[in-house]
């Protein structure tokens, strides 16, 4: 029991976590399940993208915005409208005098002031319906939106935590290595610095793009937020001048609605990039859920193929399972050599000791399967003192109390014995790094539980915003018919109809 097979098992280990973080990740080759995007590219002069979902090529970023070309298309349009409008009355303007100035839509549009009354309060509710739709919507898909990226940053937060833990448990094993094994103590070290580096990594990685995520969901958030309500106060600021029937006001706050419904169009192509671009970022969820290693996020994660991570996992497991069992081979050994049977060797205190690993081939981790009556490796120091000789004691003392081992030989079983429990009290965390299993766990809790309620969000978003720019138009339209209805006219503060004078007058000019 004095040499144990401490440096076999200590290499093991060394080879283990150098593999798991070497810098050349296994990667899936190109998946063949997962889902082909084909859509016009506009960095391609619209030539189709034929490819997966990857957050890493601009191409797919462009294909993907380009889906929200009928917003940006007809923001276009209205805004070149607008000004073309704008010219023209203008120009109308600057070479006709107001009083000859009514045209043929001026007049027959007496006929229509309450039908054109009862139209703008329609559009007017409309519009403000759909705005209260776009806040709530907003609301709702920040919310969620920020509880899908909180669940990724959490899933970060806990694989650093992971690798501190197998960086403090690896220097341990480094510090009780080096009065016996140098060479391992030295290359334990070289493995802990690299876990340091890639645990800085992850948390620099984590930290710079948790504050991007928190731009990119603020953005829009106030975006939507500041047009909605300028909207909300446009609508009620047009209905009093409606009633007030201010002209020169009621032709600021059409331009300003012009202007406004240009950026509900802007809006409305940019949710519905959104919404596409949550439909692809779920589909890729479920495919890794279920395919991990052939998937296109494999270029972005640090998983392992399952082959090489069973391999992994079944090294420790054997290397674990042959120290222990030569452990409790020892014990039978000393046991038969001092003359004791079974019984009375455990009346002074020693035991087999728990292998929480299976046999061969599997080598699978099952603390739980252990004998009632075996010890945990951890109790191994305090029955090695029992049998320890110290150099303060003599050594027909020792002899005589049953005390066989030197203290040399004492700390050296101690430190391997130390080194292989280090290991099991981490090896719950190796086994979820090497498996991905953390990753795993969110994309699938993602999948499962957020994916269905964070596409219904954005979708709703992008169906209010566009009931809201539609209703605008409209609602723009009719505000230019009123303009014309009242212009040269009197009305009576809340009249819907104009005096009767100066609708006579009116006429009277057109006449002749």
């Amino acid at each position: 029991m004095s040499k144990p097979n401490g440096p076999l098992v200590s290499f093991v280990f060394l080879l283990v976590f150098s593999s798991i973080f070497s810098p050349k990740l296994v990667f899936g080759s190109v998946p063949v399940h997962e889902r082909i995007i084909k859509r016009p590219d506009p960095l391609r002069h619209l030539k189709h993208y034929n490819d997966v979902f990857n957050v890493t090529n601009k191409h797919y970023w462009a294909s993907t915005a380009f889906t929200g070309i009928h917003g940006y298309a007809m923001a276009g349009v209205w805004t070149l409208c607008g000004v073309y409008l704008g010219i023209f009355m203008i120009f109308k303007n600057s070479i006709t005098s107001n009083e000859s100035s009514s045209s043929w839509l001026t007049v027959h549009s007496d006929r229509y002031f309450l039908l054109l009354f009862i139209l703008f309060l329609l559009l007017t509710l409309f519009a403000i319906i759909a705005a209260s739709f776009v806040i709530a919507a907003n609301q709702i898909s920040q919310h969620r939106t920020k509880k899908l990226k909180n669940t990724l940053v959490k899933a970060g937060h806990e694989v650093t935590q992971s690798i501190r833990r197998l960086i403090t448990a690896m220097t341990r094993m480094q510090y009780l290595l080096l009065p016996y094994d140098k060479e391992t103590s030295s290359r334990l070290n070289v493995t802990t610095h690299r876990l340091g580096r890639e645990s800085r990594m992850i948390r620099n990685f984590v930290r710079n793009h948790e504050h991007s995520l928190d731009v990119a969901i603020q953005v829009p958030y106030i975006a939507h937020l500041g047009i909605a309500s300028v909207n909300l106060l446009l609508l009620v600021a047009a209905l009093v001048l409606f009633l007030l029937h201010w002209h020169p006001g009621l032709i600021f706050i059409i331009v300003l609605c012009w202007i406004l419904t240009a950026l509900c169009w802007v809006l409305t192509g940019f949710d519905f990039f959104l919404h596409i671009f949550a439909e692809d970022t779920c589909s890729t969820f479920e495919d890794f859920v279920q395919e991990p290693y052939n998937n296109s996020l494999s270029s972005l994660l640090p998983c392992m193929s399952s082959r090489k991570s069973e391999k992994i996992l079944t090294e420790i497991g054997s290397t674990i399972h042959d120290f222990i069992g030569k452990l409790n081979s020892k014990i039978t050994e000393v046991c038969t050599t001092m003359g004791l049977s079974e019984e009375n060797f455990e009346m002074l205190g020693f035991k087999l000791i728990c292998d929480p690993f299976s046999g061969a081939p599997e080598f699978n981790y099952e603390p739980g399967d252990c004998a009632k009556d075996a010890i945990p490796i951890g109790k191994i120091p305090d029955i090695i003192s029992k049998f320890t000789c110290y150099k303060q004691n003599s050594t027909e003392a020792c002899l005589e109390n049953g005390k066989f081992l030197t203290e040399d030989a004492s700390n050296k079983a101690l430190a391997y014995s130390y080194t292989v429990e280090s290991m099991l009290d981490v090896y719950p965390d190796l086994q979820s790094l090497t498996e991905c299993t953390m990753v795993k766990n969110t994309f699938s809790e993602i999948s499962l539980n957020q994916c269905k309620p964070f596409r219904a969000s954005l979708l709703w978003q992008w169906a209010s915003m566009l009931s809201l720019s539609i209703s605008m138009v409209f609602l723009v339209f009719t505000l230019i018919l009123k303009a014309y209805q009242q212009k040269g006219r009197s009305f009576s503060i809340c009249s819907i109809f104009p005096n009767r004078s100066n609708s006579v007058n009116v006429e009277n000019q057109n006449v002749d």
